[in-house]
């Protein structure tokens, strides 16, 4: 396999596991999404910093769940909220586990983006928090390489007994740039119970003060990441074309979710049973 391949192979088709779930077609983008779209940037002040995302565990929403902005120190925020009809939390929970363990699974989330997904270490075993996955996909146009280390909730401020109080799952990862110790931005994704299903609400913090080198950087290395800054600027995606990303994403992936859950979950469901 080359490390710009599109799509299943014929000889994926035929032999993989999962091949039927794999849908080429993406269904239209739901309409939040669309109007966010139509309104473009909006005001930073209406888009929390990565800072204040614990505050995501109150009920209600923000001023505004779909959309994205560029504040005054640069860098761009991006938020999407997405409907899922049938998701539970715990399937999101085992996806993020799962996905990252060969190129084919990450295929089936974004067959029109998606490239390429292994895990740093090296292992295949279904976890995520603690671990970096190594990715390769298009955003927009482009094709771009990054470093996701996930992190348990806590390190973005959840109270993470709280959370499961509240039936919720929180992914929360540091996006870096692999090969380097830059990091370049947070991301996270909330699924909440809804009657009928799920709902996602998505928060992308790229760039500006979120850029950092290293995991902990002292007065040194924020001072070099304070410099960097316009290089790093440099790297980002357009606001709206990692809205629109996203938003894909998370919708194709709902659609199947539920019975790809139900066929590969098992562990997963033994673990908590």
């Amino acid at each position: 396999m080359t490390d710009r391949l599109l799509g299943f192979t014929p000889a994926e088709l035929a032999a993989s596991p999962f091949a039927r779930f794999y849908n080429p077609e993406l269904a239209p983008l739901q309409p939040q999404v669309a109007e966010a779209l139509l309104v473009g940037p909006q005001a930073h002040e209406l888009f929390a910093p990565a800072s204040a995302a614990a505050a995501m565990a109150e009920p209600g929403y923000a001023p505004v769940e779909t959309g994205y902005t560029t504040p005054p120190g640069g860098g761009i925020r991006v938020f999407c909220l997405t409907h899922m009809p049938g998701v539970t939390p715990a399937m999101w929970d085992w996806w993020f586990g799962w996905h990252g363990c060969a190129a084919e699974r990450y295929k089936l989330w974004h067959p029109k983006a998606h490239i390429d997904a292994r895990w740093a270490d090296g292992r295949s075993d279904e976890s995520y928090i603690g671990r970096t996955s190594l990715i390769t996909e298009y955003l927009g146009p482009k094709v771009v390489k990054g470093g996701i280390a996930f992190l348990p909730p806590a390190a973005m401020g959840f109270d993470e007994a709280r959370l499961a109080a509240q039936g919720e799952v929180v992914i929360c990862a540091r996006v870096g740039v692999p090969g380097t110790g830059l990091k370049g931005g947070w991301l996270l994704h909330q699924l909440r119970p809804v009657a009928g299903g799920s709902e996602m609400r998505s928060r992308m913090w790229m760039g500006g003060e979120n850029t950092a080198l290293g995991d902990d950087p002292g007065a040194v290395r924020r001072g070099l990441a304070k410099a960097l800054g316009p290089v790093a600027g440099q790297l980002l995606p357009a606001p709206a074309d990692l809205l629109v990303h996203n938003a894909q994403e998370m919708a194709h992936l709902a659609g199947f979710l539920p019975q790809l859950f139900a066929d590969f979950g098992a562990a997963y469901r033994e673990q908590r049973a």
